[in-house]
């Protein structure tokens, strides 16, 4: 038979599987030798013979490309799948199959879950005992089992918008394309691995696929404590929703943390956006400071017809960008910003809070718009906020991708705080308002969003400080001293030609 060139692992995990590993040696297809493969056999510190019937095995039958290793102590269900899927990644294989020692899941299928990956139809496919009705009872799976299963996977449904038939199938492939973009290494070792890679797969939207299989129940012993794994599955997911929705931070869950990352416009929703956008006049000339991709100054654009300049440190690449004067420069490094006294409104959408050192940058600013007072609209997040109040009386202070407490941030400000330090580097504040969570980023923009933020907004009303998510600010410079000298000493010089003819 012609080798596909495929390169395939089959790996099987083991704990105290002596009565059972034989078995699923023998069930593996003679088919698999279309492929180039490698059986891979982890024994996760069994107290029985498990790791020497495999050995035993593979010195009976060395015409199979049977690898057995064998852990000094015990890593855990997930923490044994760590190590065969790196072992796929570190020996180049393309695929890799995973089967459980104790014969539960059909070695048999390892043809039908391997095709969709070698068609390209997907790169991680989940055989699944549920996609045939009433299948995984027929196939002895325990009713309260069976019950588990179908609630835990409508709960992950629900809150990870996908529609899978289950989550809890151990019988997988995994293209190593798709185990290598996501940090697999960072979850549990613990039996709810399964559940956060596949978390990491929909967060990386890797393509899914599922095969219906036959369900297999003996007499093995199972090894998991059905409450806590339920637990632990609902809790991950949960975790997940909350790191999206930036009220907490997984490590695991966070694929692009070295990705340069801009905003999106929080629109029409009561934001920073659209508060800046309100209080922008018409035809004004405007500098927005740390602008992104200009997606601020295009909605202004189209909105009120401004001028439109942007500063920031990486290049605009969006195709309607073309309308901005841009200019690159690190907002780090103040002394590289142009002079400003040409510009009428000074955006600083949150950005304050990303600089290391925010009063020099104010400044900076304020020197470079030289006697002229522009509108500085300023925003940042309000670390008074009371939910940030609720997870530090629990001891929790969690970072996140985005929010209040995003990770990049450098500085964090209350009302009083960001108030005083304009005050402190010469501005005048002229205006200062609280804006509600962005609950339709979160939640989606729907009839509960809307309320929420009706309700946010009745409680800003009652404690700006408590109950604002951001803090909403505008100020004018005042001239430097320096400026008001020399502006004293041309008009001194102006009233002295004046007398000198009068």
């Amino acid at each position: 038979m012609a080798k596909n060139k495929h390169k395939v692992l089959i790996f099987i995990v083991a704990y105290n599987a002596r009565s059972s590993l034989v078995d699923v040696f023998t069930r593996i297809p003679a088919s698999i030798n279309k492929y180039d493969y490698e059986i891979l056999v982890i024994d996760d510190d069994s107290i029985d013979d498990t790791f020497l019937i495999a050995k035993e095995f593979q010195q009976k039958n060395k015409q199979l490309n049977l690898t057995v290793l064998y852990n000094p102590s015990n890593q855990g269900y997930g923490g044994n799948q760590k190590l065969g899927y790196r072992y796929a990644i570190n020996n180049g294989f393309d695929s890799v199959v995973l089967l459980h020692g104790d014969g539960q899941y059909p070695p048999e299928m390892i043809d039908d879950i391997l095709t969709p990956i070698i068609e390209s139809e997907a790169d991680v496919v989940f055989g699944s005992r549920m996609l045939t009705r009433y299948g995984a009872l027929k196939g002895g799976m325990p009713l309260y089992k069976f019950v588990g299963n179908k609630i835990l996977t409508f709960l992950q449904n629900r809150l990870l918008k996908t529609s899978l038939s289950e989550f809890h199938s151990g019988f997988r492939a995994y293209s190593t394309r798709a185990l290598k973009l996501i940090p697999f290494e960072r979850n549990t070792n613990d039996f709810h691995f399964d559940t956060e890679i596949i978390i990491q797969c929909i967060q990386a939207r890797i393509v899914i696929k599922e095969i219906p299989i036959p369900t297999y129940y003996g007499n093995e012993i199972c090894h998991v404590n059905g409450l806590k794994y339920a637990f632990d599955v609902v809790k991950s997911t949960i975790l997940f929703r909350l790191h999206n929705m930036s009220l907490a931070y997984q490590l695991n869950y966070d694929l692009d943390r070295n990705s340069n990352h801009f905003y999106e416009l929080k629109l029409p929703y009561p934001s920073s956006h659209s508060l800046a956008i309100k209080n922008v006049p018409d035809n004004a000339v405007v500098l927005d400071l740390g602008c992104g991709q200009g997606l601020m100054l295009q909605a202004l654009i189209s909105q009120k017809s401004i001028k439109a300049y942007g500063i920031d440190c990486h290049e605009l690449s969006s195709p309607q960008s073309g309308k901005i004067n841009f200019i690159k420069a690190d907002l780090e490094s103040p002394e590289q910003l142009p002079d400003m006294d040409k510009f009428e409104t000074i955006l600083m959408l949150d950005i304050l809070e990303h600089l290391s050192n925010p009063e020099r940058f104010l400044d900076e600013v304020r020197a470079k718009t030289r006697l002229k007072r522009p509108q500085i609209i300023a925003t940042t997040g309000n670390i008074g906020f009371f939910i940030l109040r609720l997870q530090l009386l629990l001891n929790n202070f969690n970072y996140g991708k985005q929010g209040i407490l995003d990770k990049t941030h450098k500085r964090l400000f209350t009302f009083h705080t960001f108030k005083k330090m304009f005050e402190q580097c010469g501005y005048e504040i002229t205006k200062i308002e609280g804006i509600p969570a962005p609950f339709p980023k979160a939640i989606g923009s729907n009839a509960l969003s809307k309320i929420l933020i009706a309700i946010n907004e009745k409680l800003i009303g009652i404690n700006m400080g408590l109950f604002s998510y951001q803090i909403y600010l505008e100020a004018k410079p005042t001239p430097i001293v320096s400026e008001l000298l020399k502006l004293s000493q041309i008009k001194s010089q102006e009233r002295s030609v004046e007398s000198d003819y009068g």
